[in-house]
């Protein structure tokens, strides 16, 4: 098994997050679908492997819509709880404000960039804490491209959160975000890279595998497959490190991402960590998973991960629609991104057919339960419906 402690996170520290935002955030349900099931079963044509089930992780009814608010949570009730609250340069304490005539409290501000969701995460986890607190109030200023679905930007509104616009380039985020947190003393809160907000995703698999044991009745099984949608890769890493610590390497970890967006397929292959293709324009549905890897997440990813694979706007749109239909919620094309692999050629050829091995030797094929985090669900429905339509 991998020594975790060459990485940025531990499973420990997955485990400490798990109990840091416990009673906060929600313990999502895990949903199955027979119709579903025996699509994949059909589309596999393999009446040895008939027992196929997929079990689906639905981070789309986590609060604020998606996972972010997991690793949010851990990093602000982190900093809260953290003894540097008082005195750190790196956070706005010197101001006071006064929550009514009698409480003198210190101003916390946080600070992010992102195209939605963890913008949302951080406003609301941000306006719990300060809630919570008589002696501190927390302020989040939230960097987003102005390309950002409008629901997404409502959302940080509604929880509170202040949005400053930019240009939609990843370049642009993270200097805008650097100009605030130089000019407030305020603490940046990365999406993808903050350790803190890394462990925090973690817990969605330590809550999956358990909950995957309790479906399958007395001795339960476990989950031989999970697919992840990579972006930023916060989500895989976090769950990466979970999944080796609870499953060692019985279980595949899939990372599922857009073609259109394939830095992290084409780091996993060239092993060393690469960025979009210049000139890429970046135009895929599934806009929440359109920052790249960095240099917390993508040494667990190049360790932990066993396989990378991408898929097209037509299989992710197609493989929205479906868990639309079938599974009655309505997640957002990211999240479609997992249900895409797992309904397409690549991932049935190389993992749903027998002959294989699911016991932790290294070999492919031959898997029974397959897990998908659905990772959230803030979508544009009118918007999205009209691709769908296009799309055919």
């Amino acid at each position: 098994m991998q020594d975790f402690n060459q990485h940025c996170i531990s499973f420990q520290d997955v485990l400490d997050a798990a109990k840091n935002i416990q009673g906060i955030a929600y313990k999502t349900p895990v949903m199955t679908c027979s119709s579903i099931n025996n699509l994949l079963i059909a589309q596999n044509n393999n009446s040895n492997n008939n027992h196929l089930r997929l079990f689906f992780k639905v981070e789309a009814m986590q609060r604020t819509g998606s996972f972010k608010f997991r690793g949010a949570l851990n990093a602000i009730q982190s900093l809260v709880s953290s003894s540097s609250i008082g005195g750190s340069s790196s956070c706005s304490s010197s101001n006071h404000t006064s929550k009514d005539d009698n409480d003198i409290v210190n101003t916390l501000h946080v600070v992010t960039h992102s195209s939605g969701n963890h913008a949302a995460a951080v406003a609301l986890a941000a306006k719990l804490a300060s809630s919570s607190s008589s002696s501190l109030n927390i302020q989040a200023t939230i960097v987003m491209p102005e390309n950002a679905p409008q629901i997404k930007m409502e959302g940080v509104k509604g929880y509170g959160g202040t949005i400053v616009m930019v240009e939609s380039t990843n370049e642009a985020r993270e200097e805008k975000a650097d100009e605030i947190v130089k000019q407030d003393h305020a603490h940046f809160i990365h999406p993808s890279e903050n350790v803190k907000v890394i462990a925090g995703q973690g817990t969605v698999c330590l809550e999956f595998v358990e909950q995957v044991r309790r479906e399958c009745g007395v001795g339960g099984e476990d989950l031989d497959v999970v697919i992840i949608p990579v972006g930023g890769g916060g989500l895989a890493a976090g769950n990466a490190v979970a999944l080796r610590g609870l499953l060692g390497n019985r279980v595949k970890i899939i990372l599922a991402e857009p073609k259109e967006l394939d830095d992290a397929k084409r780091s996993k292959e060239a092993g060393m960590l690469l960025k979009h293709n210049p000139g890429n324009q970046l135009n895929s549905v599934a806009d929440g998973l359109k920052t790249t890897l960095g240099p917390n997440t993508w040494p667990i990813i190049r360790d932990l991960v066993d396989d990378i694979i991408t898929v097209t706007e037509y299989e992710i749109l197609h493989a929205t629609k479906l868990i639309w239909e079938r599974l009655k919620v309505c997640i957002e094309p990211s999240a479609g991104v997992g249900v895409a692999v797992a309904l397409g050629e690549e991932f049935q050829q190389n993992y749903c057919k027998d002959g294989g091995g699911d016991d932790g030797g290294g070999e492919k094929g031959g898997v029974k339960n397959i897990g998908i985090v659905l990772c959230g669900g803030n979508v544009d429905v009118i918007k999205i419906s009209k691709l769908m339509e296009n799309f055919g």
